[in-house]
């Protein structure tokens, strides 16, 4: 059975629904095809639900210029919507003098990013903001919040379906071919079926090389490698001591074992960072030592038997271990010749805050 549509989105992640949302409301047919049961089970609700202000993420890159705006259109959809959400702003913090020239370095960079509200505390300033943390240096960056992602997908995906785009559950993209009528999409699950379309973007996180492999007609050396890095989340008992999110200069190549507070006022800590070979989400409690080293640099109140075993979540990365951390690759006509195709690589960590700016990029991409 085949079937001629406009648009298929593949993923129905924060980033797929974002998309999927905006073709809709500029009159496009639109369909999202799910691999999984439920929508947003990876990476879109595995993740820090931090609304990020763009401030560590290098000059010109598709991060830096996305996130910023992106942040600016999330806090205003929320607000337009009723998405649960709070601006509660975050403390970058060194706890040794040889991290001052890191603060200083972010600094710098948030400035080159456009981000003008940053703020340099004294010991005293941290002090009198969260009196539990350890740091000899800081800034505040009141912009950076924190967002319900679940209710944000819902909010995504009902503005997509108001304007006639389908949701299609357990519907995996199998295999397709760049055709001469459009891109032609074999499509598993209960009702097997092959779809023709004008429009395919492929937003399917960390299957998006899998199944851009399986597309006759991309050429191979546009389709970056796969890599995987898990984190791990401890939440925290007893009474919240932060209001904050708090961050530590980061070490090596991620953030460092930081500090979200909820939207229910719960604090958790991650998420720290290692590869992997294949998706797995199993919890490694070995952890747990590391994280209290880790924590205690900067929370040094932190009480024995306080850290419990949350969850765990994974990055989709293009590149790998002892490479520089990639940007990320959205590509058009222009990247691998086909008209009508978008493909989305490496959408980690700031790719909730980007989510509508995204979807204006690929709407742009699609012009072309």
């Amino acid at each position: 059975m085949s079937e001629k549509i406009d648009c298929a989105v593949i993923g129905a992640g924060v980033v797929g629904l974002a998309i999927a949302r905006g073709l809709a409301l500029a009159g496009r047919e639109v369909v999202i095809l799910e691999a999984e049961e439920a929508f947003g089970t990876h990476t879109s609700s595995r993740n820090s639900e931090v609304i990020h202000a763009g401030i560590y993420y290098p000059t010109g890159s598709l991060k830096a210029r996305l996130c910023v705006p992106g942040g600016r259109a999330l806090y205003q959809y929320c607000a337009a919507h009723g998405v649960n959400h709070r601006r509660i702003g975050k403390l970058i913090v060194a706890t040794g003098p040889d991290q001052i020239e890191g603060l200083k370095k972010y600094q710098r960079q948030a400035e080159i990013n456009g981000i003008g509200d940053l703020r340099m505390l004294t010991v005293n300033e941290i002090a009198e903001l969260e009196p539990e943390v350890r740091a000899v240096a800081g800034f505040l960056s009141p912009s950076t919040g924190i967002v319900d992602s679940h209710g944000l997908m819902l909010a995504y995906l009902g503005d997509a379906e108001a304007r006639g785009a389908s949701l299609a559950l357990a519907s995996p993209v199998n295999s397709g071919a760049v055709t001469g009528d459009g891109i032609a999409l074999n499509v598993g699950g209960n009702e097997a079926m092959t779809i023709v379309c004008n429009t395919v973007i492929n937003s399917a996180g960390f299957n998006a090389q899998a199944v851009a492999r399986t597309i006759t007609g991309i050429p191979p050396d546009t389709i970056p490698p796969t890599y995987y890095a898990i984190g791990h989340y401890y939440t925290l008992s007893g009474t919240a001591p932060f209001k904050r999110l708090i961050y530590p200069v980061a070490r090596q190549d991620w953030l460092g074992v930081h500090v979200t507070v909820d939207l229910g006022g719960r604090v958790k800590f991650g998420p720290d960072f290692s590869w992997i070979d294949r998706i797995d989400y199993c919890f490694d409690e070995s952890r747990t030592a590391a994280f209290y080293e880790a924590i205690r640099r900067y929370y040094p109140g932190l009480k024995d038997g306080a850290l419990q075993p949350g969850y765990t979540g994974i990055r989709p990365k293009i590149t790998g271990k002892g490479e520089p951390a990639a940007d990320f690759v959205i590509q058009g006509l222009r990247d691998h010749g086909i008209k009508g195709l978008v493909n989305l690589y490496g959408i980690e960590s700031p790719g909730l805050t980007s989510s509508l700016a995204i979807a204006d990029y690929v709407a742009e991409l699609l012009k072309n």
